[in-house]
């Protein structure tokens, strides 16, 4: 090759150089900006035109799915209606809404390309075709599987249909998903919490004793038991079985707010649940200040760590919380990581991603987790369960019941958490009921999370 040639050669190197780094500029590098910028209809005329791929229930059932409309785009439905409307969420193009899964797999429901694949994909023409996302919702109930992390179902009320996300739902709030946006008080279900720290710590057994005597002071104001109760001496094991309220603040109290913040973190306390799901659609549970609403930094002195060990004194969490803590009991300690999709498949039938379990954290040692199991198994069977053990489940959990509203009013938070069966867990699930007049969490959340396991164990669906 001579000189001149040579030069040329050179020229249309360093040329096509430029166009490609320049084409993956905007496809690539600053694609996302290009995308999110308001002024680029582009954007919205070319989502129109792709044929999303569905979002399908563990059993099949079609969540969503796109239907064509008028010139060659495509709109989306949601045959089940308000279901799974927040879980699911919706996509509005048009308006440049979307929540939910919608949101969160996107990338998989449009069949995103990248690189030189996107610039191919646009030449060639035709219609875009997402990919299917098969989650691990079950169609007919709400609960976890605790040796997977596979989420059965999120349900809320008040609800909405997504097919028509803005219309008046005729409550407020009624878009928010209250499994991941709700801030609630757990109430006693939060003991579970505090006799894991006490018991995997070394600081207690099952069997140690301590004075449940109503009123004590706690952190410097009296704090009673139900009904103002007096128990005298009772074992940690009948302390959780009655949930005595005096018994437990002790406990955490003697713990003390560095061991028990360690255990709230392997709970997944203080994070955003590692969920497959938009990190603004999920908060973090923790203790908040009663007198200015922040949140308290981990082991901070200003906690009232002995009422935060009863499920109150500041700390709220989401039902997805509780619900993580039931299962890392249930699995014998180990805490797995939460999610709703188990597989992505593109319009060829082929599998491009499946989730498989992982280990979130492991929170305690098996022994511990078997100790806890047997005590929250005496709670549905002697305590304050009892009203969740008419359906032959071996049902094991623990009630709770948060004071709510202004003094006087007796409104409450109902609460039951649990697994089913006993012995090798199948189900755990997390049951609140957001407001009632005197209502407690044995006689009206635990049925309902009985009801709910008795239909998941009786179909086989467990994951």
């Amino acid at each position: 090759m001579n000189a001149p040639i040579g030069r040329v050669f050179a020229v249309i190197i360093i040329l096509f150089a430029l166009l490609i780094a320049w084409t993956s500029r905007w496809t690539v590098f600053n694609a996302q900006s290009l995308r999110d910028n308001p002024l680029n209809a582009r954007t919205v005329i070319g989502e129109e035109k792709i044929d999303e791929g569905e979002i399908l229930a563990d059993d099949g059932t079609v969540l969503a799915k796109s239907i064509p409309a008028a010139d060659h785009t495509f709109t989306r439905t949601y045959p089940q209606g308000s279901l799974f409307s927040q879980v699911v969420g919706y996509s509005n193009v048009q308006k440049g809404q979307d929540a939910g899964l919608e949101l969160s797999d996107g990338q998989y429901l449009r069949g995103v390309q990248t690189g030189i694949s996107a610039i191919i994909g646009q030449l060639g023409g035709g219609t875009q075709v997402g990919d299917n996302v098969d989650t691990t919702l079950d169609p007919k109930a709400l609960a976890i599987v605790p040796s997977t992390g596979a989420i059965r179902a999120m349900f809320s009320l008040p609800t909405y249909d997504d097919n028509a996300p803005n219309a008046d739902c005729g409550a407020p709030g009624c878009q928010l998903n209250g499994a991941t946006q709700d801030r609630d008080t757990p109430g006693s279900t939060f003991k579970i919490v505090t006799v894991t720290a006490a018991l995997d710590s070394g600081k207690f057994t099952p069997d140690s004793e301590l004075n449940g005597d109503s009123p004590r002071i706690i952190s410097g104001f009296p704090l009673e038991n139900d009904s103002n109760q007096s128990w005298g001496l009772q074992t940690v094991s009948n302390a959780l079985t009655y949930s005595i309220n005096t018994i437990f603040a002790q406990l955490a109290q003697d713990v003390g707010r560095a061991t028990m913040t360690e255990y709230m973190k392997r709970f997944g306390f203080y994070s955003k649940p590692p969920l497959d799901y938009p990190p603004g659609e999920l908060l973090a549970s923790r203790p908040y200040s009663l007198t200015t609403g922040k949140a308290y930094p981990p082991a901070s002195p200003n906690e009232d760590i002995g009422r935060i060990g009863i499920g109150q004194g500041g700390i709220l969490v989401t039902p997805l919380q509780m619900a993580m803590v039931a299962a890392a009991v249930a699995n014998g300690g180990k805490l797995m990581v939460p999610h709703l999709t188990s597989r992505v498949v593109n319009p060829d039938g082929q599998i491009i991603d499946t989730i498989k379990p992982q280990l979130y954290s492991q929170v305690m040692k098996a022994s511990t987790a078997q100790q806890v199991s047997q005590m929250m198994r005496n709670v549905v069977e002697e305590g304050t369960g009892k009203p969740a053990d008419t359906l032959g489940l071996s049902l094991a959990g623990k009630t709770g019941t948060a004071s709510i509203g202004p003094t006087g009013l007796n409104e409450t938070e109902p609460w039951f958490i649990g697994f089913a069966p006993a012995v090798n867990p199948k189900i755990a699930i997390a049951v609140t009921i957001d407001k009632t007049d005197d209502g407690y969490g044995g006689t009206i959340a635990a049925p309902i999370a009985a009801e709910i396991m008795k239909l998941l164990l009786s179909e086989g669906q467990n994951g």
